[in-house]
């Protein structure tokens, strides 16, 4: 079995042509060229601006634990390592075979001769390594999430080739192909999962069953007595990056304060979580005061703990800046998917003094 080139006639357009063209030209230049070319091309879109991922998670499949992010513009990407490992392989590639290397156009990880056959042109293309930011700001590698499973189809075609000709699977590929087939008994058993709850309307049920816990887990039935919960220094540092004078204790203060605290702090719990401490102590006053503190209506074993680990956070965060434009690029790096962006952070100019707020 070889890999078919396209066919294409004058009605196919200019772009088939190019694209045939451009396999012409690849197969006129030795590995090596096409590996300097492939290597140039990776390199120069580390050195474009690479969007940074606003979403990230874990999810397991079989037994292994993939990264998973989504981009700004929604493409769902898997990194290189949890990609292999996923493919039953080692995380990090063999020097001269990670996402600079390409055979072909493929990756290494679909350059033997045995698999060409069952690779699609629409595989082809969707093998391109995507460069991107984690979270934290580090460069990342990864592949479309739908890339891994066209690439265990791949393997299980040609597991039923061996099969059929040969009775017989190489052993240097089982282990890829049990991995193959484990991924996607896997997906097959979430799929029918979501399907059933998209189709019956259980979703909505589901992410409101969701949200239930959460709150449980984090809202107060009755508020507890007044503890301070708010540690001097994250005062006394705020102050610093805004240019106020720190003076405690601190009896009156700009309504920007709770402001802050309010996105720094409160809106990064857990979603849902600092709506319902604004339904439980709404606003009552006229000077936009609330009548508790909103920490006072958080749960004692969960939601008070994390609140004073992520006070910690923010305060270290604080104390390593210079001044407050720094201190944005901190805070939006380390805390991404649930930042206030741009011209929603509090204006400079709300400066009204306030007695209670949101902390």
């Amino acid at each position: 079995m070889g890999v078919a080139i396209p066919e294409t006639d004058e009605a196919a357009g200019t772009n088939e042509s190019k694209a045939i063209g451009g396999y012409a030209r690849a197969r006129a230049l030795s590995p090596e060229e096409r590996r300097e070319i492939a290597k140039k091309a990776a390199l120069s879109r580390w050195n474009a601006e690479v969007p940074q991922a606003t979403y990230e998670g874990e999810l397991q499949i079989g037994s292994t634990t993939v990264y998973a992010a989504v981009l700004p513009n929604g493409k769902r990407l898997l990194s290189q390592s949890s990609f292999l490992l996923a493919l039953g392989r080692s995380r990090t590639p063999k020097a001269g075979t990670g996402a600079l290397n390409t055979v072909d156009d493929l990756p290494f990880f679909l350059q033997a001769e045995q698999l060409k056959p069952f690779i699609s042109e629409e595989l082809r293309r969707s093998t391109i390594p995507i460069f991107f930011r984690n979270s934290k700001g580090q460069r990342s590698v990864g592949y479309d999430a739908l890339l891994l499973p066209m690439v265990c189809e791949v393997y299980l075609k040609f597991r039923d080739y061996c099969l059929e000709q040969t009775r017989k699977i190489p052993r240097n590929y089982r282990h890829i192909i049990h991995a193959c087939d484990t991924i996607m008994r896997g997906f097959a058993h979430v799929g029918i999962i979501a399907l059933v709850d998209e189709a019956t309307g259980y979703q909505e049920v589901r992410d409101r069953n969701e949200l239930h816990r959460i709150l449980e887990a984090y809202i107060a039935r009755e508020f507890l007595p007044w503890t301070k919960r708010f540690p001097d220094e994250f005062y006394k540092q705020l102050f610093r990056l805004q240019g106020w004078q720190y003076s405690p204790p601190l009896l009156r203060r700009p309504r920007r304060v709770g402001q802050l605290t309010s996105m720094l702090v409160y809106e990064q719990l857990p979603p849902g979580v600092v709506e319902k401490l604004r339904e439980k102590n709404p606003v009552v006053y006229k000077d936009h005061r609330r009548k508790y503190r909103h920490h006072q209506f958080l749960t004692e074993n969960i939601g008070n703990p994390h609140l004073e680990k992520h006070l910690a956070s923010i305060t270290t965060l604080m104390r390593a800046a210079p001044d407050w434009k720094t201190f944005k690029r901190l805070f939006e790096r380390a805390f991404p998917q649930r930042q206030t962006q741009g011209e929603l952070w509090p204006q400079d100019d709300s400066n009204e003094t306030e007695e209670k707020g949101e902390n």
